[in-house]
């Protein structure tokens, strides 16, 4: 029998290494997301939320770039949000849908990436993790970038120091995470997915969304201290430790749609009057 040549052989090897490793890669894209909530918008809130119908005033959001995500760490109603999101917004609020939403009150600290707001009513708190992830770790961060439901799932890559804002502002330490799957159908950039926050597997918050760098695939995010001293700077209580649901990379998509939907997971934007 003929011996394929040399030249042959090991050309095909390589060829069926490499597609070997790609299919290996690790990757984990998530369902979209379920039909929007059904009418009346505040039956269904006061099923799902503790968040008093009462309080929802209807509103004229402005969808630019001071849209963003928070999460409830209160149950009467304290929030943590990015503080880019809320540039020159005089009148942030939570949203409920298009149309209405709860008014909060924004306290943040001089030259912080982190914001605390506090609004008349609130959602079941999520819990703080007392440090931040190892290298490698995973962890899910549910949203609404582009204003609309979705998620992202990454992997910690460690920890740099950057600065807040320009030149003059301080360094702190940011975690850095590589992008490994989201929301099927999400393209493009992610902006309105900061102020999100980023959960381990067992639901609690290992930290919170800045920025992205679209083109490399990498969220830039707060650690739990950072998120903790936000917290005490405003003199907000912080949250108590309790054991959340647990999230996989097979099922963080419905564990977002049940943030989402409870109002724990919450979209910002700056009301127009």
């Amino acid at each position: 029998m003929l011996r394929p040549p040399a030249w042959f052989i090991y050309p095909t090897l390589l060829l069926v290494l490499l597609l070997a490793a790609l299919g290996r890669r690790t990757h984990a894209d998530s369902p979209p997301p379920p039909p929007a909530l059904p009418s009346p918008e505040r039956d269904v809130l006061a099923e799902t939320t503790p968040i008093d119908p009462a309080a929802v005033v209807r509103v004229r959001a402005k969808h630019g770039p001071d849209a963003g995500t928070a999460f409830s760490v209160g149950d009467g109603g304290v929030w943590l949000t990015a503080q880019a999101s809320l540039a020159d917004c005089a009148h942030p609020a939570l949203l409920v849908n298009d149309l209405e939403g709860v008014a909060a009150r924004a306290v943040q600290g001089r030259g912080g990436r982190v914001a605390v707001l506090v609004s008349a009513r609130g959602a079941p708190a999520l819990s703080l993790a007392s440090a931040a992830p190892p290298p490698g770790a995973l962890a899910f961060a549910p949203g609404f970038p582009h204003g609309r439901p979705g998620e992202v799932a990454a992997h910690l890559l460690g920890s740099r120091t950057l600065r807040n804002g320009g030149r003059a502002s301080p360094r702190a330490p940011t975690l850095v995470w590589a992008e490994m799957g989201r929301t099927e159908g999400l393209n493009g950039s992610l902006r309105g997915l900061a102020g999100a926050p980023l959960l381990d597997s067992e639901g609690s918050v290992v930290g919170l969304v800045l920025a992205e760098q679209p083109r490399r695939g990498r969220l830039f995010a707060a650690t739990p201290a950072e998120l903790a001293a936000a917290l005490a700077a405003a003199e907000a209580p912080k949250p108590a430790q309790a054991t959340g649901a647990t999230i996989t990379t097979e099922d963080y998509g419905l564990a977002a749609d049940a943030l989402r939907r409870t109002m724990r997971v919450a979209p910002t934007a700056c009301i127009t009057r």
